[in-house]
């Protein structure tokens, strides 16, 4: 177990970075996408930016963690999600309540981006909705929200109390709402007011005839230490104070999710002055092989083999005693049984307050913890096959215990043992695209950033690479398999 630590808590530490450069968080959502790349690029030198981490509790658990030091966010959703603030409040008084905790609210960047529901304009025409208040006498209409806004205190449930509103909403994916919504899928979705695809799609964005949203102001959330850390850091950042409009802020957005254009484009646009640039040309070939792509192979290679390598450690001895010892095989595989179900964003959400830190260290342990099932029971499996004569075989040699575990029952087992390896690897390469909405980078931060542009160019390009990787894994343990077993091979050959 001291082994399986080091190697997770040594790969941790490989691909940390310096403590004196700036980590900048974002959400995964296309606005605080470029929000966070604008914050990134704002500072001399540059700093590191972690994109797309998920919702508001992980993001604001990482920040309070130490494992970023800043990332854009809004008044209201700290007031109303965060703090759980009723009423008006000013940010003299966010500042006050966050100050505990060791966090700070400044830089205000000049925009409102407010909540909202919004339907087609001319279903909204068709059935006189122009409030929300409207909206609740329409039972049957359809709601596709999203999984935020569903679960937020400022959300779906102060809604439903404020305008009595009688729906049952499904939950879906913002990225893809817009075009639920416009194929006739759903009627109403939520919407942010500078959503650049709200005059495509024809929209008609619904009066909060009574004031249930606050303002929603980007600003800046950071930790209290951070001016005195970075002060260079910090004076760039607070330049960027007023300096994003709201119809800006549409424009941007509207570069990223109608013109394909990389969120480091439009930062780079927006710090230059020219937010309104060309629409980049732009092909699947030059997006698959772009300047990201050997990072974030090795990312996804780490993260893989590590956990891989620190399962092999601990899963083999685990089988082993299930097999061994007939009391301790349930409970063995049952424990790695019950940890094979348990949805990977949660198990990552679970390990970053655990851990107190984002990125690699819990993505590594989250796989590891998930490598175990298939070695475990293959193990078990191999070593309960040995057939019970070659058992008494090693007996009569004289064998001990221990010399006919490693001389008899593992080599006849080994390729029971190999099988399931490979089976933890395979599943590994997937399930490490997950680990990038908590930052620990890989192919699925091309896949989060293609589900929250809706872009499939760009989930393709970090799919297609990881199912490859997949594929050329199989088949290096294939062949591994053919050199090492050649007589396996045959006999499997000649019962065909």
């Amino acid at each position: 177990m001291k082994l399986v630590l080091a190697l997770l808590l040594l790969a941790a530490a490989g691909a940390a970075q310096s403590g004196e450069v700036l980590r900048v968080g974002s959400k995964r959502f296309t606005e605080s996408y470029i929000l966070g790349e604008i914050i990134a690029q704002s500072v001399p030198g540059g700093a590191e930016h972690k994109p797309g981490l998920g919702n508001t509790g992980i993001v604001y658990a990482a920040l309070k963690a130490g494992s970023i030091d800043v990332y854009p966010e809004y008044s209201g959703t700290i007031a109303r999600e965060i703090l759980r603030l009723e009423g008006a409040f000013t940010l003299q008084e966010l500042n006050r309540r966050l100050a505990p905790e060791g966090l700070g609210v400044a830089v205000p960047l000049g925009f409102n981006d407010s909540y909202a529901l919004a339907m087609r304009e001319a279903e909204a025409e068709r059935l006189s909705v122009r409030t929300l208040s409207d909206l609740a006498r329409h039972s049957g209409l359809k709601f596709g929200l999203s999984q935020e806004f569903l679960a937020r205190a400022d959300g779906w449930p102060a809604l439903k109390a404020a305008y009595a509103m009688p729906q049952a909403p499904a939950g879906l994916d913002h990225g893809i709402a817009y075009e639920a919504v416009a194929a006739g899928k759903i009627d109403v979705m939520d919407i942010y007011s500078t959503d650049a695809k709200i005059e495509r799609f024809k929209l008609r964005v619904l009066e909060d005839d009574r004031g249930v949203f606050p303002r929603y102001d980007a600003v800046l959330l950071y930790r209290l230490e951070l001016p005195s850390r970075l002060p260079p850091a910090w004076k760039a950042l607070q330049g960027l104070e007023g300096r994003i409009g709201e119809r800006q802020m549409i424009a941007m957005n509207a570069r990223a999710e109608l013109e394909h254009a990389s969120f480091t484009e439009i930062a780079r646009s927006f710090l230059a002055g020219s937010a309104a640039d060309a629409k980049p040309a732009r092909s699947f070939l030059a997006l698959l092989f772009g300047a990201d792509f050997w990072r974030l192979t090795r990312e996804h290679l780490l993260l893989v083999f590590v956990s891989l390598a620190a399962g092999i450690v601990v899963a083999i001895p685990l089988g082993v005693v299930a097999a061994r010892i007939e009391a301790a095989a349930q409970p063995i595989l049952g424990v790695v049984g019950v940890i094979q179900t348990i949805p990977s964003l949660a198990l990552l959400a679970f390990l970053i307050p655990l851990l107190g830190s984002i990125g690699t260290a819990p993505a590594l342990i989250a796989l590891f913890l998930y490598a175990l099932l298939p070695i475990v029971r293959n193990t078990h499996a191999g070593i309960l096959g040995v057939g019970q004569g070659m058992r008494q075989a090693a007996l009569a040699l004289g064998l001990r215990p221990r010399d006919q575990l490693l001389l008899v029952e593992l080599p006849l087992a080994a390729p029971a043992i190999l099988a399931g390896i490979k089976t933890s690897a395979v599943i590994n390469v997937g399930t490490a695209t997950i680990a990038a909405f908590i930052g620990a980078g890989g192919y699925g931060e091309r896949i989060a950033q293609g589900l929250a542009l809706n872009d499939n160019t760009t989930l393709l390009a970090g799919a297609i690479p990881a199912a490859l990787l997949a594929l050329i894994i199989q088949g290096a343990f294939e062949w591994i398999e053919r050199r090492a077993f050649p007589s396996r091979q045959r006999r499997a050959q000649g019962k065909t």
